[in-house]
């Protein structure tokens, strides 16, 4: 248990848990609520029976209610019936300020990057290699000059190794420059932090710290099970004494945020991600769900919201540093794009490099891994501290500890240089990055010279040159995006190595009017059905014919159920420019009795702004931003294919050791085209393809407008005469025929409720709410569905979302109130 007395010894305990209130998720039902300002929380609370809790942390007009248990969302049968009500009435209600209610849930979706067991299961155990003398002697003139004493230090190899000369963060030389991570903190996210250890202990910042498993201000480890998050910090701040070992910052603060140890509710993960964010600089987080080749789960509106809130107003406006763990489902095909959480563009995903340069089992594959850092593998581990007093840890592994280790190296770049924006970070770290010398990494070119690999992102991290180039940085512009019209294709996926081609022109002039000079991430969001979503993979060539693996193939998913409105990352196409074809590649792997058809998508670019006095903020997110995908009208035409390269698309090099808001895109209706255009139409090209790679596709040519308004004319002529002949003939028939004075019955609306599958034909579109739910807002699909509300009367919008008991996976069981119509399906 908890001593009362640690509040008195670490004397913040008070101030570190105010503004956050203990949630009993066992005898009460809570609710978040974005309430505008025609009303009060109060008021609102008030209207419906709840009390009013607090802010949601900084979350700006985000309110937590509590109320009794019951069965049903009771804000969600107000709003409902509120909207009844106003359709006859008219009246003002001050149910009309609410513009999102959450129903929040309590459940355990997070898990640790635990490290899972080998191919084979057999874990070799290195063999002891002799020392090299040169590095020996360098070893111990670090330890005299620094004083160092840590019986530990010698065994961690990963901040010097004496054995594989040149595998390891390269540290020593900031160090005996006096950087060793003096005044930034870094924030621990995980299942605690034994702040008694005299490891931590004058490292520890109270004041940042919180449990929001057990809701008070101390995060100690309190589980059996509960040492990831101390082994983490102690890879940051372990201080220079006579226990353990060192942190690579050894000078920096740590806090503890606990979140692991029990489930969870989005709205205290969100509080989490952005807790004492004027306080905490970065936040590092070795967890992520299941690593299992099978899960597909983003966070919930509410904890991006939280993110974004960090990113735009943490560090005074600066930024958070989000630091993520890649993921150890290596193993089972699993792919960090298939996490919500290390695929954000917020986020510096980090995988791991073993003490020999190799890449480990378990470190996952993924074109949104910007760089890796050294963790366990060819027979070693990372050596650091555990939870107790006097104790040491010497199994510590996984991205998990890569995580850690690159979140205290870039708390010694904050120390020269605090100033840096999340973006900076994120250009230092790719561009100072150490590429690795192994054979199966695949390095391709990029279009700035560098080169970027699907293992190990842009290479290792190189602590001393990311140090020496951060002191002469020049901050880079504020954040600039172009988004894409929703592209509709509509067609089947061809099994085996063909794929589907698809291709979008990005022209000067769109990224002009975006604002954007030059790229940093890029995010594809996609629907593709498919009845085994295992099957697929998607590939991004961009204008300078570099290559991403957006989406791989996992032999373990089994889901029903395709890609809905997922958004993949890639950050292979760092410093393109962005105008020119840009293309995907989507493929069907396995010739079996499965099949699927790629939907529609749509392209976004993000990177630096062109001219920073005419930079925007991003707008929060919300659950509809994907929603709106029938309004521009494409079609599409088979593409011309020419071999270039090989299947990969990469080659390997060798490799020396050592607006106030964005226009929100709208998807258009697709327009099924039976036989090809005529050349030179405006096109989304689509073909099937072999597994070479495209050079030259048909484009989506949106200036050739001349052919297809002639086309339209005569279409037009075309019809109108069609429709007088009709009209004659009908008119002689009738004067020919007296018996026929009608020819149909109107049915009544009763006799016609099976003529569409019990579906009107009138406002009943169907929608995704439960899909997009499963599939990108915080919910795996093993969990229960997301539906949502939503109505738009005039200037009034609300937005209603819970996890029902009742949904099945279609995600139709609820009904979804769909913007500028209320209507139902």
């Amino acid at each position: 248990m908890k001593a009362a007395s640690w509040a008195a010894l670490f004397g913040l305990a008070a101030l570190s848990c105010a503004g956050h209130v203990s949630r009993d998720y066992q005898n009460h039902d809570y609710y978040v609520l974005h309430i505008d300002a025609r009303a009060t929380p109060e008021q609102v609370g008030s209207r419906v029976g709840m009390v009013h809790e607090g802010p949601l942390g900084s979350l700006s007009d985000h309110h937590v209610f509590r109320s009794p248990k019951a069965e049903h969302d009771i804000v969600k049968r107000h709003l409902v019936e509120r909207r009844k009500r106003k359709r006859h009435t008219g009246e003002a209600d001050v149910l009309d300020s609410v513009l999102l209610s959450s129903k929040q849930e309590a459940r355990q979706h997070l898990h640790k990057r635990v490290i899972p067991p080998p191919p084979g299961g057999f874990i070799s155990r290195r063999a002891d290699s002799p020392h090299v003398a040169s590095a020996v002697k360098h070893h111990e003139y670090v330890m005299i000059q620094l004083g160092i004493k840590d019986p530990l230090y010698k065994r961690q190899w990963h901040l010097h190794n004496t054995v594989q000369l040149g595998h390891d963060v390269n540290v020593t030389g900031v160090w005996l420059e006096g950087i060793t991570g003096k005044k930034p903190t870094v924030a621990i996210i995980d299942d605690g932090l034994d702040m008694n250890s005299l490891d931590l202990k004058d490292n520890y910042f109270a004041e940042g710290s919180y449990d929001f498993n057990d809701g008070d201000a101390i995060p100690a480890p309190e589980l059996s099970d509960d040492r990831h998050g101390t082994r983490c910090a102690g890879e940051v701040a372990a201080v220079r004494n006579d226990v353990c070992g060192l942190g690579v910052a050894y000078e920096s603060k740590i806090a503890g945020i606990r979140i692991l140890s029990k489930p969870i509710s989005d709205a205290d993960e969100a509080e989490a991600m952005m807790y004492k964010y004027d306080k905490n600089q970065i936040y590092s987080c070795s967890w992520g769900p299941r690593d299992d080749g099978r899960t597909m789960e983003a966070p919930g509106v509410l904890i991006r919201r939280a993110m974004l809130k960090s990113i735009q107003e943490g560090r005074d406006g600066l930024g958070s540093i989000y630091v993520f763990a890649s993921g150890n489902g290596a193993a089972s095909d699993d792919n960090c794009n298939f996490d919500g959480y290390t695929n954000s563009i917020f986020s510096i995903t980090v995988g791991a490099v073993d003490r020999a340069g190799q890449h480990p089992y378990y470190s996952e594959h993924c074109s949104a891994q910007l760089v890796v850092t050294y963790s366990s593998g060819s027979g070693d581990s990372i050596h650091t501290t555990d939870v107790g007093k006097n104790q040491c840890a010497s199994g510590h592994g996984g991205t998990s500890a890569a995580a850690p280790l690159a979140a205290g190296i870039f708390a010694l770049v904050l120390e020269v240089r605090p100033d840096l924006g999340w973006r900076d970070m994120q250009y230092l770290a790719m561009d100072t990055a150490k590429l690795v010398a192994d054979e199966h990494a695949g390095w391709q070119q990029t279009a700035i010279g560098k080169h970027f690999s699907h293992v190990f992102g842009y290479g290792k991290i190189d602590s001393y040159d990311l140090v020496q180039k951060a002191k002469t940085w020049k901050k880079v512009k504020p954040q600039a995006w172009f988004f894409s019209p929703w592209l509709h294709v509509k067609r089947g996926i061809p099994e085996g190595d063909h794929g589907l081609i698809v291709s979008f022109d990005v022209t000067e002039d769109m990224l002009s009017k975006a604002n954007l000079e030059r790229l940093e991430h890029v995010t594809v969001t996609m629907n593709v059905n498919h009845t085994r979503r295992g099957d697929i993979s998607v590939d991004l060539v961009s204008p300078a014919n570099v290559v991403s693996n957006i989406a791989t193939a996992r032999k373990d998913d089994n889901k029903n159920v395709g890609y809905v409105d997922w958004t993949f990352m890639t950050v292979a196409h760092w410093g393109e420019k962005g105008v020119g074809k840009w293309t995907l590649v989507v493929r069907d792997t396995i010739e079996n009795e499965h099949s699927g058809t790629f939907v529609d998508w749509h392209l976004k670019l993000w990177g630096e702004a062109r001219d920073a006095s005419k930079a925007t903020k991003l707008p929060l997110p919300t659950e509809q931003d994907d929603d709106d995908h029938d309004e521009i009208e494409t079609i599409s035409a088979p593409a011309a294919t020419s071999t270039v390269g090989s299947p990969s698309g990469v080659t390997n090099t060798p490799i020396d050791e050592p607006t106030d808001h964005p226009w929100r895109p709208t998807k258009p209706t697709w327009t099924p085209v039976d036989t090809p255009t005529t050349p030179g139409a405006s096109a989304s090209a689509t073909s099937t393809a072999p597994s070479s790679w495209i050079n030259k596709f048909p484009t989506f040519a949106s200036s050739k407008k001349v052919w297809i308004t002639g086309a339209a004319s005569l279409i037009g002529v075309f019809c109108l005469g069609i429709g007088i002949y009709m009209w004659v003939a009908r008119r002689r028939r009738l004067r020919n025929n007296t018996r026929n004075n009608y020819e149909f019955e109107l049915l009544d609306e009763e006799d016609g409720d099976g003529l569409n599958n019990g579906e009107k034909a009138a406002g009943g579109r169907r929608t995704r709410g439960g899909e997009l739910y499963d599939a990108f807002a915080g919910g795996s699909e093993d969990e229960e569905e997301f539906s949502e509300y939503k109505e738009d009367d005039g200037d009034d919008q609300y937005v209603v979302s819970e996890q029902s008991d009742d949904e099945d996976n279609s995600g139709n069981a609820e009904t979804k109130l769909l913007a500028g119509g209320g209507q139902r399906s």
